[in-house]
Parts: C-alpha cells; sequence; structure tokens
C-alpha cells in the first residue's frame, strides 16, 4: 500500500490511533497474553501425553484442540502488533519525508521570491571595461 497518495491528516489521524493502540496493548499486560500463550502450548502437550497413557479421549482431544486454538490466538495478535508497529514507523518516516520536502519547498520559494524583488547578489566586474560600459549606457 502506497502511502504518498495519502494525505497528511489520514497519515496523521491512522498514526494517532496505531499509537493508542499501542498504548492500550502495553497497558493490557504483555505477560499475561504470553503467559495465555505458554497455557495453551502447555493444554496440547498435557492432550497429547494423556493420549499416550490413557488412550484417545474425548476430553484429550478437546484439550488439544483448546490449546491449539490459544495458541494460534497468541501467533495471530503477535503477528498483528508486529504488523502495526511496522506501519507505524513507515507513516512516521513518510511524515518526516514530507515535512523535509516542505521544507526544502519553503526555502526554495523564498530565494525564488528574493530573486524576483531584485535582491540578487550581482557578480563583481572583472575590469574597467564592463564599468564604461555602463557609463556610456547612461
Amino acid at each position: 500500500m502506497s502511502m504518498k497518495k495519502w494525505t497528511d491528516e489520514e497519515l496523521i489521524s491512522t498514526r494517532d490511533k496505531l499509537e493508542a493502540l499501542g498504548a492500550r496493548q502495553k497497558k493490557s499486560s504483555n505477560t499475561m497474553w504470553h503467559l495465555t500463550a505458554f497455557l495453551g502450548a502447555f493444554a496440547v502437550s498435557t492432550g497429547i501425553a494423556f493420549i499416550f497413557f490413557d488412550g484417545v479421549d474425548f476430553l484429550n482431544i478437546l484439550l488439544i484442540v483448546m490449546g491449539s486454538i490459544t495458541c494460534l490466538a497468541w501467533y495471530k495478535s503477535e503477528k498483528q502488533r508486529k504488523d502495526n508497529q511496522n506501519f507505524l514507523f513507515e507513516i512516521n518516516s513518510e511524515l518526516k519525508r514530507r515535512e523535509k520536502n516542505s521544507a526544502k519547498n519553503k526555502a526554495k520559494s523564498n530565494s525564488d521570491k528574493d530573486n524576483k524583488n531584485g535582491t540578487v547578489a550581482v557578480a563583481p566586474a572583472e575590469s574597467g571595461s564592463s564599468s564604461n560600459e555602463e557609463n556610456q549606457q547612461k
């Protein structure tokens, strides 16, 4: 997705939403989410171990399925979190690039205005002959 066609307002609002989402994720205890993933993996391994000891049973299969769903949810959320961080980095880079370009354009337009107003610096004459030519024209 190319952000070059986005307006500054769209980029800023998307950046603000991603930063708010990141702050909410930090507040919701990332450690607890890792513990949930660990418990999901433990459930899968326990279900497999019980199948070896007790044989195939509905509760063992349910334990494996529930643990797998928990691990999959953790994996998808981690992937989404990393994608959001990368996207936020790209948005910030694009905003910085635009600010840099606008500063260059502003400086260029200011120098162009100065040139139009006649404040251009004139190079000194090489010899007295050019000053004689100016005097003759007057």
